[in-house]
């Protein structure tokens, strides 16, 4: 992130303010006197005046975003639609993990690291469910073979629930969170993903008010209860 922008985000001074300092030689990055068009990364030590900076503590954001295809979840600026320029949110924040671009539906966006961490450790088993859409029709053996675990990655997926939705299209339930790990199950068993729709995180459901390409905040009631389950790492979804 530029200086002037980290600057303004801890609401210690504007951009054109840090620019004035950084002119006067006031402001320095790990010991050395930035210039203009110096970039802060996490773990940078930021001086001014050879004092620490104040920051502001930012009011939690979560939002759902019902992700369409082509948006990338990546925060880095020079990548052609990223999510971050896509929702355009006045302030930061960064995806919960991940849809690749290809895949669309529920995405969860936050300024809140310690949810981050909470929602992306496997071994709390949270449910993500998404609808599946195949080029060919589902059989029984397909099925049971997703449902029981699918050699990828030089590993054996965990456990899952299918149901088979109608004649090229599944519903599943993962608890794990592996590269691609969908369309590498598919293909393992000889399937192709046509579309890959991501419908719940936990107990947050994409409703058929947000539309696609649209987001919105959490609700109220959405927010205790997943704050709740994310509390108590024994719950069972």
């Amino acid at each position: 992130m530029l200086i002037n922008k980290y600057i303004s985000e801890t609401g210690y001074c504007s951009r054109r303010e840090t620019t004035r300092r950084i002119a006067a030689g006031r402001i320095t990055i790990n010991g050395k006197v930035c210039v203009k068009g110096d970039t802060v990364q996490s773990g940078d030590v930021v001086l001014m005046d050879g004092e620490s900076i104040p920051q502001r503590n930012p009011e939690a954001v979560y939002i759902l975003l019902n992700k369409p295809v082509g948006i990338v979840c990546t925060a880095a600026e020079h990548v052609e639609g990223n999510i971050i320029q896509y929702v355009n949110y006045p302030a930061r924040i960064f995806a919960v993990g991940r849809l690749d671009k290809a895949s669309e539906g529920l995405i969860l966006m936050t300024n809140d690291g310690d949810i981050v961490n909470k929602m992306m450790r496997s071994e709390h088993n949270h449910e993500k469910e998404y609808i599946v859409t195949v080029d060919k029709p589902v059989s029984d053996s397909f099925i049971q073979q997703m449902s029981a675990g699918v050699e990828i990655l030089n590993v054996v997926t965990k456990p899952c629930e299918v149901q088979r939705q109608n004649e090229k299209v599944f519903r599943i339930i993962l608890t794990q969170g592996l590269n691609l790990q969908i369309r590498r199950m598919c293909q393992a068993l000889g399937y192709r993903v046509l579309k890959l729709e991501r419908v719940r995180i936990m107990n947050i459901t994409l409703d058929d008010q947000l539309k696609r390409g649209e987001w919105r905040h959490l609700q109220k009631q959405e927010l205790e209860l997943l704050m709740s389950r994310l509390n108590d790492p024994g719950h069972e979804e």
